[in-house]
């Protein structure tokens, strides 16, 4: 099986780079590098969401010749569903489960202003309050301005999302939250239960929206039961 992972706003592909020591030795665990970040760094980012799924879509579809899984991490699970959607639509596959961490339901509409077009110092000030940033690199003007593009895309990706109903897939959704979560309430993880007809679970684990990177040894432990 393999299980694509998508990241975070701001995040890249090495967020998951030690998840396969901890998930059964037949799950390829597959982390997504979005353009602008990482080994794709001079490459444009993508700040409007449809864009990005039809080119996510043309470019696993390749890999989905065996059972395949999504996850997604507070923007990586807008992402992994509105690609579910597209791989039913366009291509009549669907993964064997959907897992959603850290995201609220997207019928929810986006909740306070937006910042991604805040100028610098205001968005870098957002970046140190939402604690996904990591100090150093805030503090680090050469590297900020070497990335900051491709946060203002992903925190763009996101504020002009705009939900369009559909059917619930047909795949299990497994969703995941934190406790101490100021962003991601329990109901707001709930609400995921009406975009599936067939299984639902939610799990919350202690921590706050990053709980993925302090509690990581009990996610992939819920991760490897539910996969099996």
């Amino acid at each position: 099986m393999r299980l694509f992972c998508f990241p975070y706003a701001g995040g890249a592909a090495s967020v998951f780079r030690d998840w396969s020591d901890g998930l059964p030795a037949d799950v390829e665990v597959c982390p997504i590098q979005l353009p602008g970040r990482g080994a794709r760094l001079m490459e444009p980012p993508l700040s409007q969401l449809p864009p990005l799924i039809e080119a996510l879509a043309e470019a696993l579809l390749p890999l989905l010749d065996k059972p395949f899984a999504l996850f997604g991490h507070s923007l990586g699970s807008l992402v992994s569903f509105e690609l579910a959607r597209q791989l039913r639509t366009k291509h009549q596959v669907r993964p064997v489960r959907l897992f959603v961490s850290a995201g609220p339901a997207p019928q929810i509409p986006h909740r306070g202003p937006p910042i991604h077009n805040l100028p610098e110092k205001e968005f870098s000030a957002e970046l140190r309050r939402l604690n996904g940033t990591p100090g150093e690199l805030l503090n680090h003007k050469e590297l900020m301005d070497i990335v900051l593009p491709s946060l203002r895309a992903d925190f763009a990706l996101y504020e002009s999302y705009r939900y369009s109903s559909g059917p619930p897939l047909n795949c299990p959704i497994s969703t995941y939250g934190g406790l101490n979560d100021p962003k991601v309430k329990y109901n707001d993880l709930e609400a995921w239960r009406d975009q599936t007809s067939v299984s639902f679970s939610i799990r919350m684990f202690a921590g706050d929206h990053f709980f993925l990177r302090t509690t990581q040894a009990l996610l992939l432990r819920a991760l490897s039961q539910e996969l099996l």
